[in-house]
């Protein structure tokens, strides 16, 4: 088992955050990452022989600070990742791991089609689980003072797995944030929550499917997932919805979804067990709709992102059979950083307060839009449409 860092070492964290995370003083960050290693009890053999040679790699960096020119729309974002080759792989997948899948859902309570969903958003069903050097990633990282106290710590924690499992460094592959195997965990993630399933003395989420589906099932049932219970599902709004209650902060009963004259897609009237769940509006109300349960909220313990969640729930149901969205999302312009930065200052300006102007359509702009919309007559979806960019003055 991998044990918490001891107190010396978290002290030296601070330390590294004021680094620089140019290559020329990379050496003598290394310098002291060898500190906290030895700190949090590493050996003298992974310290001088793996930890000494980490290397500087400036495309991480890069790719770390890069800030995109444009957002990514919901059906740019959904399109490219619930594909019908996704949906054919899977089904094919889950028939071929039925037993293991099965034995899975009965310990863990996640149904196989989610573990298929995960598997094929992650890394395409195992095709491409990333090509650089985990160590080295994380080492540069943590010698880059944006996010240096957490990288600093998942280094250590993939050291440890080096020490524990004895992995070679070259084996240790994966994204430029340094996630590793079929199902791209952190390495704090791997040292919490992966399962040596197949029996072999080591839990390898590189080249073990077993393991990695065995782990993905723990991971999810460890952040709470709620057996018997779907993530959530497309739904239909009335004609004559209000748009009040969007987002988490705004869950309800489906009882009261009921009442609201929310239904199924097919418009069928919604089930009401004794469950609450939150609506979301991806691309605004001309999009589709959807309400999220409990394991909406578990998905987005894996990756916080609304758009990943509703990918892999849907996935999901279309990998056990389920059709196509009945509302397809629409086409709609990427949003640049900068047009959302002055739609943001615009609505700071008239009174209604998001925050600083970063371009981002976080919680806050969208409250704040949302406010916006309703008193200038739009429909108040917090969605930043054409129709709101002209009221507000946004060219």
């Amino acid at each position: 088992m991998i044990k918490h860092a001891p107190l010396a070492s978290l002290l030296l964290f601070s330390s590294l955050c004021a680094l620089p995370s140019s290559a020329d003083d990379f050496d003598s960050c290394v310098v002291k990452l060898k500190e906290t290693a030895q700190a949090q009890g590493l050996s003298r053999d992974t310290i001088e022989n793996t930890l000494a040679k980490v290397k500087y790699v400036s495309r991480v960096i890069e790719l770390d600070k890069k800030q995109p020119e444009f957002s990514q729309t919901f059906d740019n974002y959904f399109s490219k990742r619930v594909t019908d080759w996704r949906v054919k792989e899977g089904r094919k997948l889950l028939k071929e791991n039925r037993a293991l899948l099965d034995e899975l859902s009965q310990k863990y309570g996640v149904p196989p089609q989610y573990l298929m969903a995960f598997w094929g958003l992650e890394t395409n069903f195992g095709s491409y689980k990333g090509k650089m050097p985990v160590l080295d990633s994380l080492a540069t990282l943590a010698c880059d003072p944006r996010r240096s106290k957490y990288f600093t710590g998942e280094l250590m924690k993939a050291l440890k797995l080096k020490e524990e499992y004895q992995f070679e460094s070259s084996q240790m592959v994966g994204s430029w944030a340094g996630a590793m195997g079929h199902t791209q965990f952190m390495p704090s993630a791997y040292a919490k929550y992966a399962v040596d399933g197949d029996g072999d003395g080591k839990a390898d989420l590189w080249n073990s499917t077993t393991d990695a589906l065995t782990s993905a099932a723990n991971f999810l049932n460890q952040l709470g997932w709620q057996r018997n219970e779907r993530w959530g599902r497309e739904v239909k709004l009335p004609t004559d919805f209000s748009y009040e209650y969007l987002g988490k902060d705004k869950a309800q009963p489906l009882t009261e979804w009921v009442k609201l004259g929310v239904t199924k897609s097919d418009d069928a009237p919604l089930s009401t067990p004794d469950m609450s769940a939150a609506l979301y509006l991806p691309a605004g109300h001309t999009g589709p709709a959807f309400l999220g349960y409990k394991n909406f909220d578990v998905i987005m313990r894996w990756n916080r992102s609304v758009f990943y969640a509703i990918a892999v729930g849907h996935l999901a149901d279309r990998i056990n059979g389920g059709v196509s969205l009945v509302v397809a999302p629409p086409k709609q312009d990427n949003l640049s950083r900068a047009r959302v930065k002055s739609l943001q200052a615009k609505l700071n300006e008239k009174g209604f307060d998001v925050g600083k102007p970063d371009g981002v359509m976080g919680r806050n702009s969208k409250t704040g839009l949302r406010a916006f919309q309703l008193s200038v007559g739009l429909v108040a979806d917090g969605f930043p449409s054409e129709a709101t960019f002209k009221a507000l003055g946004v060219i």
